[in-house]
């Protein structure tokens, strides 16, 4: 299969395409900048310049092939304003990507969050959520669950708080990143707050499987670590860094800092079920281990 992707450069990405050219597949992945072009190339993908607001260069790619894997996202949570204008161009390019995909039934393989159930672990069966700073993110990702209807075999990975590899990654590598500039490996409220968690490898082989075989309309659980305690990661990063470890008010971490102290463990029980789905690779904690002084 000729898969487009975008984000093939980025933590997870790199892995997806790794695992989908190993697995016989082409990829075309999205450029957005020269070293990025170079990175896809080098790892053995073809190579379309662009950025997620090349609207047309987003049509091009999906154009071209027989499946698309949406990856990319600013990444920039230093506001909320900023949060909202990556939400509002990440929409924007979904859009087009289904768009260019009616009527094919080519499968098209999109990302979320694991949704935040009060009071339990959240499950495949569980909807979206679209509520909170990236709920937008959500909204999006439901618009193209939709396209099922319309002659797309769309389906979302939904991803948990940490997507790691080598002790970066997701929410704990923001945690490592805050302890780095404040000197302080800080967590909000008490810590006893759940994330789950996946290494990257294990998560490249569920967007592949789901790209291969994932029936239209259908969401899937990239979990591993069911939830880890803040304050125990607070405490590897901590000892790695050589840092004191310490509760601090959630507001210290911008906009997320009400995600960050929401208590948010996940399940993949159905997915390893349905898809043959079964994580390797070392654990969050294992992995944080990594992490340089």
């Amino acid at each position: 299969m000729r898969v487009f992707i975008t984000g093939g450069t980025g933590l997870i990405g790199s892995a997806v395409v790794a695992e989908l050219l190993g697995h016989g597949h082409t990829v075309l992945a999205l450029a957005r900048s020269e070293a990025s072009a170079e990175a896809a190339a080098t790892a053995g993908a073809e190579v379309i310049r662009g950025g997620l607001a090349d609207l047309d260069t987003l049509r091009a790619g999906a154009t071209q092939a027989d499946g698309v894997i949406h990856l990319a996202f600013s990444n920039d949570f230093s506001s909320a304003e900023a949060v909202a204008n990556a939400v509002a161009e990440e929409t924007a390019a979904q859009e087009t990507l289904g768009e260019t995909l009616l009527g094919s039934d080519r499968p098209f393989v999109t990302v979320s969050g694991t949704p935040w159930i009060p009071g339990r672990a959240s499950t495949e069966s569980d909807p979206t959520s679209t509520e909170g700073p990236v709920g937008g993110r959500g909204r999006a990702v439901d618009a193209v669950l939709g396209l099922a209807t319309r002659g797309v075999r769309s389906t979302a990975i939904r991803l948990p708080r940490t997507v790691h590899n080598n002790g970066d990654g997701g929410f704990a590598g923001l945690l490592t990143a805050i302890a780095r500039r404040t000197g302080v490996s800080g967590y909000p409220g008490d810590g006893t707050q759940r994330w789950p968690a996946v290494h990257a490898l294990d998560a490249a082989v569920l967007f592949r499987l789901a790209l291969e075989q994932a029936p239209a309309g259908t969401a899937w659980h990239a979990v591993d670590d069911e939830g880890d305690q803040v304050r125990d990661i607070a405490e590897v990063i901590g000892r790695r860094l050589g840092l004191p470890v310490e509760a601090v008010p959630a507001e210290n971490f911008g906009p997320l800092g009400a995600i960050f102290a929401a208590d948010q463990p996940s399940t993949s029980t159905h997915t390893r079920q349905a898809l043959g789905w079964e994580p390797k690779h070392p654990s969050l904690l294992e992995d944080l281990a990594n992490i340089q002084p």
